[in-house]
């Protein structure tokens, strides 16, 4: 719903996903809904490292402009990334983190760029264990259905820190960045999860989640609205400024966040903390 949006604008869309087919799939219907053919599909896998770098790679020799970045991944579940971390901390915060880093100069090349980064609501129930993340590769203990609901809440508690520890590195500087709690959307979030945890979700998600159009109206807000450049690197919701968790508005968390995601990404070699 938010590239179809964009798309009726008359962006051009850059459609970065794991999965060709369903991309191509959705790259089709955005043209023909919105009327844009520059709706393109590129292969991004968040669950490697490499992948990221490749993409990253690819992107800057191919694309001239980068205006609005957004990071919209929110998986669920067990297992490991190709790297071996947790997989909901590889994908939603480190892949995010290096793809960002990677493509930051050409946000600032064009101008008023921005940065938007999917979190949620849940960030409040995260928390963030140095210690664990060190000898486990990841923020959670284990493998079980509440260990991955856990793990996923940590994800986007980094999500909130990571938009505001780029908003105090980017000061200064034209582009700007904010995180966002969409709503509870009815998408695929779940696809890692267990039998018990879908089943028990899917009714719920029927009554009282927001179809993707409505879930995407703050995004949109992050990405469009005017005058909220003063806002950089704080926490959006129903389209309006909120506060973040109280962790989630911990600069010297956010700062520590960064600076090991530096190490673990493999940034820290070749920038500055």
């Amino acid at each position: 719903a938010t590239s179809l949006d964009l798309a009726r604008r008359g962006a051009r869309v850059i459609l970065a996903c794991r999965s060709k087919e369903k991309a191509e799939a959705a790259a089709f219907d955005i043209r023909r809904e919105s009327g844009n053919n520059e709706v393109v599909f590129m292969h991004l896998d968040l669950a490697s490292l490499k992948s990221v770098r490749n993409f990253a790679e690819t992107f800057l020799k191919t694309e001239p402009r980068l205006d609005i970045l957004i990071n919209n991944a929110g998986v669920m579940g067990p297992g490991r990334t190709e790297d071996g971390f947790g997989m909901a901390f590889g994908v939603n915060h480190l892949g995010h983190f290096l793809l960002t880093n990677l493509l930051l100069d050409r946000l600032r090349r064009c101008g008023s760029g921005r940065v938007v980064t999917v979190a949620a609501l849940l960030h409040r129930l995260g928390h963030i264990d140095f210690p664990l993340l060190a000898s486990q590769k990841d923020l959670v203990a284990g493998q079980s259905s509440w260990h991955s609901f856990q793990a996923y809440c940590n994800s986007k508690l980094c999500n909130v820190l990571f938009t505001r520890e780029l908003a105090n590195r980017l000061e200064g500087i034209s582009v700007t960045c904010y995180s966002l709690h969409p709503g509870v959307i009815r998408t695929e979030l779940c696809r890692n999860a267990s039998l018990w945890q879908r089943l028990l979700l899917t009714p719920f998600a029927k009554l009282f989640f927001l179809d993707p159009a409505e879930g995407s109206q703050t995004t949109l807000h992050c990405a469009l609205q005017e005058d909220i450049e003063p806002l950089s690197g704080r926490y959006f919701s129903n389209c309006a400024l909120r506060d973040a968790g109280t962790k989630g508005r911990d600069d010297a968390l956010a700062k520590k966040l960064w600076e090991v995601s530096e190490r673990l990404t493999g940034l820290s070699k070749k920038t500055k903390s």
